[in-house]
């Protein structure tokens, strides 16, 4: 497992951390651990993008129809 040092936490940020891990039950570097891995697990803007970007999307909606849906949600 590796370790990491972070420098030049905030005050305020490093308070909040304390609380929310005195909350939780956990020691700080616990939580913090934990926070760090589920930030990990998250896909990255460009692979949500990417995952987009490869779905078929021929049987959605064609252009006109979502123009007359948004046309008609406004009347």
């Amino acid at each position: 497992m590796a370790t990491l040092y972070i420098r030049d936490v905030p005050e305020a940020v490093a308070e909040s951390l304390k609380e929310r891990a005195a909350e939780a039950g956990m020691s700080l570097s616990a939580y913090v651990a934990r926070e760090l891995a589920d930030l990990a697990a998250r896909p990255t803007n460009a692979e949500i993008v990417n995952r987009l970007k490869s779905r078929d999307r021929s049987d959605g909606p064609s252009t006109a129809d979502i123009l007359e849906a948004v046309a008609e949600g406004r009347r």
